[in-house]
Formats: C-alpha cells, sequence, structure tokens
C-alpha cells in the first residue's frame, strides 16, 4: 500500500503565516509539524524556506505581521485535505494555501530554489 502512495504523488506548495508572537521555539516546532505529516505519510519535503517576519496587507486577528514559511512537497492528493485540516486547528496559524503545481510551476519552482541556493553559497564562501 505504500508504494501506490509513493506512484500518486503531486507536486505542492504551501505558504503559511504563523503568528508574530511565537517564540523561536514555538516557531520551529510549529513548522516541524507539517515537514513531519508530510514524512509520516509518505510524502517528501522537497524545501522549506523561511521568509521572517513580514508586514500583512490587512490586519489578521488584529496583528500587522506574521512570519511566512513556504514547503515544497510532494504528496499523495488524498492526503491534501487531511494536511489542510491540521493548518484550521492550529491556533498559531493565521493564513495558509496551497497550491498544485503544475510543469510550468514545478520549473519555475526548482529555478528559484537553485537561484536561492546560489546566492547562498557565495555569501558563505
Amino acid at each position: 500500500m505504500h508504494l501506490k502512495i509513493n506512484l500518486f504523488m503531486n507536486n505542492y506548495e504551501t505558504v503559511f503565516i504563523t503568528t508574530p508572537v511565537l517564540s523561536k521555539d514555538e516557531y520551529t516546532r510549529t513548522v516541524k509539524k507539517y515537514t513531519d505529516f508530510i514524512e509520516k505519510n509518505g510524502g517528501e519535503v522537497i524545501s522549506k524556506e523561511d521568509w521572517g517576519l513580514k508586514q500583512l496587507a490587512y490586519p489578521i486577528q488584529k496583528k500587522t505581521t506574521g512570519y511566512y514559511t513556504l514547503l515544497d512537497f510532494k504528496l499523495d492528493p488524498l492526503l491534501v485535505k487531511k494536511f489542510e485540516i491540521e493548518f484550521r486547528r492550529d491556533e498559531n496559524v493565521m493564513r495558509f494555501l496551497t497550491t498544485k503545481l503544475d510543469k510550468h510551476a514545478l520549473a519555475y519552482s526548482v529555478q528559484r530554489r537553485e537561484k536561492l541556493n546560489g546566492k547562498t553559497q557565495k555569501t558563505e564562501a
């Protein structure tokens, strides 16, 4: 049955905003909760990007800032609803958006990651 899940995985990306009042440990635990969900259900986390604290376009729950995180992953389409239910139940998450990537979006995502990795390597050298 586990093999069947791997045959029908799609590529997705989720951007979610967590409340700005979280400590660094709480934020890390919140993000780990979602990466663990993907991996425990036979999926694969391709990349995780912490975009940091950003100004919101409009107040959400009386807050004007939030921590943005992007997850690129592969997951069985039947499990995406369960994944999103976890976001809805989490009081630390203010907003989220999950998008299925088509071949063009997937190519752009790979190109963007390579560009970011190139910048990271240059600054470390």
